[in-house]
This record gives structure tokens, C-alpha cells and sequence, in this order.
């Protein structure tokens, strides 16, 4: 996992020239015809039914053959519909092949915003291109749309900037399982802000908030990394960012700087399970600085 959330910060052409030749897209049957889908990148969720295949997320674009393989093991109906949780490269790579095979692409306005722009971050110093025209999000959305399919509402919502600006979070409300794209990582990574992108930490926690308030005994949680979950995993993400968070405004209002607010290691209740991933504990404390306007 460590791998595939180091190459969604690579430019697209860079993450074009890795090996995907070793990874195998795995589908995982959940309930009511849903499925989660990993491979290399950001777990996939899809819908199959009568009416239309549905697929959230298409990680990168080599392994579209791949992805699209999987798929045709569980249904002959080709993809119709993919809506994307953000516009990092690991869940948009394949939008071109897949908007080439039919596939309406479907996303937040600030998805397409950013994906039609070279787009840079300071942390990690690199520049994204802007994506060709063929992978642009066809409909866009400000607020919520619902796709009344297969049996199921798919109620895709945009919550409060979190990881980035354009983050939806998906719910296939009568199968009970919640896509929550990287708002939520199962992987043993404290979170991505991107604050390049227009990411805050305030809003993974109003992201989980929204989700817990439809997260019952049996929902199923689909995270952006990582394994899948359930509604206490979410619930205990959500609090240890809120508490990381409450312990840097903390010493913000103390008068402390970023660097006396690393050495002051506000995140040792949480390190055994969360400091063991991509994002580290001195970087997220950095994040959650500049969220709360840290300088």
C-alpha cells in the first residue's frame, strides 16, 4: 500500500512508466451487488445490475485492461457510468480509456477544475499536468446527485474540503455501503491534506461525520487506501484526527512554532497504528499547522 499511495503523488507521466505488469485487480462481493476493487491506487467500488454497470474510481491507466477484465468476470454489461472521489491520479488515471469506451464521467466541479490545469505541491515538489480532454469529468456537480440504479440510490455527496476540494463521498444507500474515497485510508497512514489542492483537516472530519450519520451495525466502509472497514473504523479515524487536531490548536494558542509543535510529538497515542504509512506523524502535524493557518 505504501507503493501505491507513494505513485498517486507522481506525475501522470511518471506513474505511466511504473511496472503494473505484477499487479493483479482483485474484486471483493460485498452485498447488493456491490463490489470493492484493488489493484495499484485507489480502492474501486462498483455496481452491477440490470440497468448499468457503475464504477467509482479508475486508478491508473495502464491497468484499465486489467480493471476492465474483472469487471467481465462479474458482468457482460460494459461500464456506463465512473464517478471519481477526487482528481489525484490514482483514482482518475483511467478516465480517458474508460470515457473512450463509453463510460460517462462523472465528478465534483472542482475535480474537473483541477484536472483541466497543471496543478503544483510544495510538499512534495512536483507539478501535474493538465489532463488531456478525453479524461475531463463529462457531468459535474456542486453539491449531491443520485444515480437510481440497479435496484440501489447511489448518492454521490460533496463534503467539506478535506483531502482535497472536490472530495465525494459515495453511498449505495439500499446495498448499506459508503465509498468514502481519500477522506478515510485503512492503509496505516496518518491523512493526506493536500493544501495545494484546497485540503483541509477539518474536513476529514466533517466527511466522517456525514458518513457516520448513515452508518448503521452492518454498513460496509470502503476507504480510499487499506483494507475494508466498518463504521467504528471510520469513527475511530475521525477521533484521532480530531484529537490530533485539537492538540496542534492547542499549542497554536500557546504561541508555539511548527517546529516545537513536532518535538511536542501531539500524535504518541496514535503512532503504532497510524505512523507505520506513507504520510508520517511530523508531516501530518505540519498539514494540520497550515490547516489551521499556520504559517
Amino acid at each position: 500500500m505504501k507503493r501505491s499511495l507513494l505513485v498517486l503523488m507522481l506525475p501522470a507521466t511518471l506513474a505511466a512508466q511504473q511496472n503494473f505488469d505484477t499487479i493483479t485487480v482483485k474484486a471483493q462481493a460485498l452485498r447488493g451487488g456491490v463490489y470493492m476493487l484493488t489493484g495499484s491506487g485507489g480502492n474501486m467500488g462498483l455496481s452491477v445490475g440490470s440497468d448499468a454497470t457503475f464504477l467509482v474510481d479508475d486508478q491508473f491507466a495502464p491497468l484499465t485492461p486489467k480493471i476492465q477484465a474483472a469487471i467481465a468476470a462479474i458482468t457482460q454489461q460494459p461500464v456506463r457510468f465512473v464517478i471519481n472521489t477526487h482528481w489525484h491520479g490514482d483514482h482518475v488515471g483511467g478516465n480517458e480509456n474508460f470515457g473512450r469506451s463509453g463510460a460517462l464521467l462523472v465528478a465534483h466541479d472542482n475535480v474537473r477544475k483541477r484536472m483541466s490545469v497543471e496543478q503544483f505541491s510544495k510538499l512534495f515538489n512536483r507539478t501535474t499536468p493538465a489532463s488531456p480532454a478525453g479524461a475531463l469529468p463529462v457531468v459535474t456537480f456542486t453539491d449531491s446527485l443520485t444515480f437510481h440504479i440497479n435496484g440501489d440510490d447511489l448518492v454521490a455527496l460533496h463534503v467539506p474540503p478535506a483531502h482535497t476540494d472536490g472530495d465525494v463521498v459515495v453511498h449505495f444507500t439500499k446495498a448499506d455501503v459508503i465509498h468514502m474515497g481519500d477522506t478515510f485510508m485503512t492503509a496505516g497512514s496518518y491523512p493526506l491534506v493536500d493544501i495545494e489542492s484546497g485540503g483541509n483537516v477539518n474536513g476529514f472530519i466533517a466527511a466522517a461525520d456525514a458518513a457516520l450519520m448513515v452508518c448503521g451495525p452492518q454498513t460496509m466502509v470502503i476507504p480510499g487506501h487499506g483494507p475494508l472497514t466498518d463504521c467504528t473504523g471510520l469513527r475511530e479515524w475521525r477521533n484521532m484526527i480530531a484529537s490530533v487536531r485539537d492538540k496542534v490548536a492547542a499549542e497554536m494558542k500557546r504561541g508555539r512554532s511548527l517546529d516545537q509543535i513536532k518535538a511536542a510529538n501531539v500524535t504518541a497515542p496514535y503512532d503504532a497504528k497510524w505512523n507505520v504509512g506513507f504520510i508520517k506523524a511530523p508531516t501530518f502535524v505540519e498539514m494540520v499547522y497550515r490547516s489551521l493557518g499556520g504559517k
